[in-house]
């Protein structure tokens, strides 16, 4: 990190990582963990089909019953409200079968009811385990890091010749924005195990971060989930069945689900794959960070962590926080629909879908080819499975500055010993320590500013209308004075600056550049290849927007942190209407 000097106020900048490919830390893909972990997948499924048994166990046998009964219910009723083309052909006839089975047990001996329950148990979680375990291909692998250096190059690069391999390689690291202690993360990841705990906000992430991984960072490819959905293609599924993948189905709520889904990232963990989940569980519908986390796959690490140790082995697992930014989300537009839909109910009116008309489609696939981007990747101070941060050689530091030990956590009375309920606890402490860094680590693109300040000006200058009544206004009506923008947004950068010295968030290079500048990028940068974009210049010279909703989505990720009664609105009126 650098000091910076603008308008004769210190504040902290960051700088991107320089732009430059680090050798792989494993040079023979085959001796990559994910490679070897998928290697024999049927013993892996086994082994996955032993742990979720061995826990799910630990209940009483009228409780397991109960949660048989329970999943087969919502099982039935995923099969009849929400049929995928992925789902199995046989999922009718596999649930009737383990109904019958089940209710067998009401006329059943003691004996024969527990072997029935037992054996119902075991069926399911072979199927599910079957379902999530996916597979490796090396020859698969290679060829997709072909497709998507090409991909990104064409989608982040205006006018790029892909042939002009040199060239090509060093513009695409210039798009990719990546921030962060990468040189630590390489070290950590020879000493233990990475999990990648990201933000989510599109369908690109896991498959840009595992690309970065690869070719930027020099790390093994991660074992990752990914949404069942993305299956329901064929071209995707070839793909993702053989990328190393483990299958999510979210329409899936039942505990021997989620115990099955747990244990499978569980176990890549403690046989040292590098792993990447969601811990906000799906993307972000608002378009707001995260601070809601799921805690299910996040004790996953914490329980790895143990079962290293149970084994005698010192190794540690090391979580390393990381936040997406994007000036454009492809799937923005459907995003805050859903969003808005699920909490305005009655007072949600749905908007048209900006890729309904040929007109639409041929104006998006224009922007595609004609306009450049950029993605951010911020990766934050990796961090122990408990929250505490590290020193470079990978050891735990209290608040006080302390080397700690942390099979500590793990020991009762001189034992180390699993305790459920502690860890459980150690779980919540982790997603809340998480979340907070995603704040701290998040970098406030000059996109996010400029629709932040659009939208918050926007909602002053109609203070009676609520979120619903506010984006159904019509956009044609309603212009920014270019002066007064400017001078509000130079007010919310001095805002930001202060925040920044106390590590609240992060602000890069073009924060060092005049006000009008940082604007003027902001508005070019949002949403590039929207259709209507959420903000513009007039030709007259001040702004407008031809999408509020898209404007309410990019402002969310700066409105996540609820800065506005902080701030101080300039008086003068920055909106005005045109009748």
């Amino acid at each position: 990190m650098s000091n910076s000097n603008q308008d004769n106020n210190t504040f902290p900048i960051i700088t991107k990582e320089k732009d430059i490919i680090y050798p792989p830390l494993i040079e023979d893909i085959k001796d990559w963990p994910i490679h070897k972990l998928t290697e024999n997948r049927s013993a892996f499924v086994k082994l996955l089909e032993k742990y979720s048994y061995e826990t799910l166990k630990r209940k009483s046998t009228s409780f397991i019953k109960e949660l048989i009964q329970k999943t087969i219910f919502q099982e039935k009723t995923r099969i009849k409200m929400e049929p995928w083309r992925i789902d199995p052909p046989n999922d009718r006839i596999f649930w009737n079968r383990v109904r019958k089975k089940i209710n067998e047990t009401d006329i059943d001996t003691s004996e024969q009811k527990e072997k029935n329950i037992d054996e119902s148990l075991k069926l399911i979680i072979h199927r599910y385990a079957e379902e999530i375990v996916g597979s490796f291909n090396i020859r698969t692998y290679k060829l997709i890091r072909k497709i998507l250096t090409i991909l990104f190059k064409r989608l982040l690069n205006k006018g790029i010749k892909v042939s002009t391999s040199n060239v090509a390689d060093k513009v695409l690291l210039d798009k990719l924005n990546i921030y962060g202690p990468i040189e630590k993360i390489r070290t950590l990841a020879t000493k233990g195990t990475i999990v990648i705990l990201p933000t989510h906000s599109s369908n690109l992430d896991s498959v840009l971060i595992g690309y970065t991984m690869d070719y930027k960072l020099g790390i093994p490819g991660p074992a990752y989930g990914a949404g069942l959905n993305l299956y329901n293609y064929g071209p995707a599924a070839y793909f993702m069945n053989r990328l190393g993948a483990y299958r999510v189905d979210r329409r899936k709520k039942s505990v021997i689900y989620l115990t099955t889904l747990a244990g499978m990232s569980k176990l890549a963990i403690q046989n040292g794959t590098h792993s990447l989940f969601f811990p906000g569980g799906t993307r972000s519908r608002s378009g707001t960070l995260e601070d809601k986390l799921k805690l299910g796959l996040l004790n996953s690490v914490i329980e790895s962590q143990r079962a290293i140790y149970e084994e005698g082995r010192d190794e540690k697992v090391y979580v390393v926080p990381l936040v997406l930014s994007y000036h454009f989300v492809l799937e923005a537009k459907n995003l805050i629909e859903d969003f808005l839909k699920k909490t305005g109910k009655e007072r949600y009116v749905k908007s048209r879908n900006e890729f309904t008309s040929f007109r639409s489609w041929t104006k998006f696939l224009y922007q595609f080819i004609s306009k450049s981007s950029t993605i951010t990747l911020s990766f934050g101070e990796p961090l122990d499975c408990f929250g505490n941060f590290l020193n470079d050689e990978g050891e735990s530091i209290d608040h006080k500055g302390r080397i700690i030990d942390t099979k500590d956590y793990f020991f009762i009375e001189g034992q180390l010993t699993a305790n459920h309920q502690r860890e459980s606890e150690y779980t919540k402490n982790l997603g809340n320590i998480i979340a907070q860094r995603y704040k701290a680590e998040n970098i406030i693109l000059s996109s996010h500013l400029v629709s932040y300040v659009a939208f918050q000006s926007l909602k002053r200058a109609n203070p009676k209308m609520d979120l619903y009544s506010l984006l159904s206004l019509p956009e044609d009506e309603f212009f920014y004075s270019r002066e007064n923008f400017v001078q509000q947004t130079a007010v919310v950068i001095e805002f930001l600056k202060t925040k920044a010295s106390l590590g609240q968030l992060k602000l890069p290079e073009i924060f060092e550049k005049d006000t009008i500048e940082i604007v003027l990028n902001g508005i070019e940068q949002i949403g590039t290849f929207h259709s209507n974009r959420p903000i513009m210049v007039h030709k007259k010279g001040d702004f407008y927007s031809q999408d509020f909703r898209l404007l309410y989505f990019y402002n969310n990720r700066l409105e996540s942190y609820a800065f506005d009664s902080e701030i101080e609105w300039n008086e003068s009126q920055v909106v005005y209407q045109i009748d």
